[in-house]
């Protein structure tokens, strides 16, 4: 069995971001020489995410709009954790969209369905953060 680890990373402009990291998942398998496995994509961070879902903008939007529901960014007191940070509500996006995903490897292409992509999920951006691709097979 041949294993493959890489570490992406990413540093968004706003506080929170959907990118769509497939294609750079394509490359990490291309590099890898695996035609049979498994891929393990995750963020390293607490406050960012990888999951699947489909790369349509509204969708996105309703991600945002629904997230905020659920957790506000602000008012900051509203969290017991922003004594020292201010990102509480990031911690709790973060849980709701996923730390990883894990993606079947058959005839050396990612087995996705017919419309699922990679994101990266950003809940507290403006600085580097670690997404680690590893993958193992034949």
């Amino acid at each position: 069995m041949k294993t493959f680890r890489k570490e992406l990373w990413f540093e968004t402009k706003t506080r929170r971001a959907f990118l769509n990291i497939t294609p750079t998942i394509e490359e990490c398998l291309k590099q890898s020489d695996i035609r049979e496995g498994l891929l393990l994509c995750n963020a390293m961070h607490i406050t960012a995410s990888v999951f699947i879902n489909d790369d349509e903008s509204g969708l996105h939007q309703d991600f945002e709009d629904w997230l905020e529901q659920l957790a506000p960014e602000k008012p900051y007191s509203r969290y017991r954790h922003n004594g020292y940070e201010d990102n509480g509500d990031a911690h709790l996006k973060r849980t709701v969209m996923g730390r990883e995903v894990v993606v079947a490897i058959t005839e050396s292409r990612l087995d996705l369905g017919p419309w699922e992509q990679i994101f990266y999920g950003e809940f507290d951006g403006k600085r580097r953060k670690r997404v680690l691709v590893k993958i193992i097979g034949e």
